[in-house]
């Protein structure tokens, strides 16, 4: 079982006005057949962890290591969705999710066979030669989703990559993203802003407080579990436990607001 882990990790950036800590001594692991999801205010150092887990950046001190290895600079491991889809728009859908495999030197038929395949996972098998400005803002983000997919990596690292879409397609995708999940039983590490999205998705739910960002409490959460097993999400979503889970939350993240500007004052 493949484990990606951040250990101790702290980050601090030099600033005008000295020092400013992003992340202080921030635990945490996934392993395959994880979702751990991320929640917390704006600026408490969800996307710097994320890059530090991508090997986008080195910690100031901890360290992230990958099956006891440690990550020093992106690899095909770790595939990576971001808020913003970033295709390009001068490819087409299948040229877009091969590109990666295109610069590691894969030939032609191969990639694009490989990538047919995770069209077919994310449910574009129809769009492979579509342009992408005909193709719909959800369907970009299932390309950039088959895109990480593409390589086969041990990790998906999702930067809120559903933020941007309206709240039907969203649903859609949250359905998406589970479908994956269970059918390739990668680890996950997901960012997101919605308290509904994060109890749906996450099997670990990490709550980080406001700057500096540090993980405040851990939540085991079960409901990714029950649709894999079969349950419908309606049935998920009405169930008073999720609902419950939810108020939970949010009392909490408003509480660590609260207490983060008293501190400050």
């Amino acid at each position: 079982m493949a484990e990606l882990s951040a250990q101790h990790v702290s980050v601090v950036y030099p600033t005008a006005r000295g020092p400013l800590t992003a992340l202080h001594d921030v635990s945490m692991s996934v392993k395959s057949g994880e979702i751990v999801v991320a929640l917390g205010a704006s600026g408490c150092g969800k996307s710097t962890l994320l890059a530090l887990l991508a090997g986008f950046q080195t910690p100031t001190s901890g360290r992230v290591t990958i099956d006891g290895a440690p990550v020093d600079g992106p690899d095909a491991n770790r595939g990576v969705v971001f808020q913003d889809d970033a295709l390009m728009p001068w490819l087409n859908v299948i040229d877009n999710v091969s590109f990666g495999l295109r610069m590691r030197g894969v030939a032609r038929t191969e990639r694009h066979a490989r990538a047919a395949e995770v069209l077919r996972l994310v449910k574009l098998a129809d769009f492979e030669h579509h342009a992408i400005g005909e193709i719909s803002g959800g369907m970009r983000q299932r390309v950039g989703l088959a895109r990480a997919l593409a390589a086969d990596p041990a990790f998906l690292l999702m930067d809120e990559p559903l933020g941007a879409l309206d709240a039907l397609t969203r649903e859609h995708m949250q359905t998406l993203l589970l479908d994956v999940w269970r059918a390739t039983g990668k680890g996950v590490f997901l960012i997101t802003h919605s308290i509904e999205e994060a109890v749906l998705l996450a099997t670990e739910l990490l709550i980080l407080s406001p700057r500096p960002g540090r993980v405040v409490a851990r939540h085991r959460l079960n409901f990714a579990q029950r649709y894999a097993a079969g349950e419908a999400l309606r049935s998920i979503r009405s169930d008073p436990a999720f609902t419950s889970m939810h108020m939970e939350l949010l009392d909490q993240l408003v509480r660590e607001t609260e207490e983060a500007g008293d501190v400050n004052r």
